[in-house]
């Protein structure tokens, strides 16, 4: 127990980890939730269906950040990349039709998904140096660091 006038030490813990993918991650589910809950109203979850979030992996490399993203069945025409200083937005849209023609019948499908994703950066950025592919459904973003990291000195320590 305690004195009154004895002091004590409090410690303040951060609320929230300063780990972005649980922020992220919990955004997603929070998406995710919202729109369950309006899934019967059939105005509500069309609209809300077509938009989906990208996953992302942003790998900081040192000299550059590198960003993978899963895009499955979008043309890379269909892509629109905006890069700051600080921040990369990624969206796409893609539609899709389908027609059959048979003697009996017409079948007629039409599909569309639209992406978006907006990524904060934690170090400036060359934006006008960005380069971006689309191979198989994966995007990946090279963005050059406006100020590299350098490299972390490695010393061996022996473990008795």
């Amino acid at each position: 127990m305690t004195k009154p006038d004895e002091k004590q030490k409090t410690e303040l813990v951060p609320f929230w980890p300063l780990n972005w993918s649980s922020v992220d991650r919990a955004f997603d589910n929070f998406r995710r939730e919202f729109e369950k809950s309006f899934s019967s109203f059939p105005a509500l979850s069309s609209s809300l269906s077509g938009l989906k979030s990208i996953s992302c992996d942003i790998v900081d490399e040192g000299d550059k950040y590198l960003i993978k993203s899963e895009m499955p069945g979008v043309k890379k025409d269909e892509i629109n990349l905006n890069v700051s200083n600080n921040s990369i937005e990624i969206s796409a849209q893609h539609k899709e039709e389908e027609e059959e023609k048979k003697k009996n019948y017409l079948r007629k499908e039409r599909s569309e998904v639209s992406y978006y994703r907006t990524l904060p950066l934690p170090e400036k950025v060359l934006s006008d140096k960005t380069q971006a592919k689309l191979v198989d459904g994966i995007l990946t973003v090279t963005i050059p660091k406006a100020v590299p990291t350098p490299k972390p000195k490695k010393t061996s320590v022996q473990v008795q």
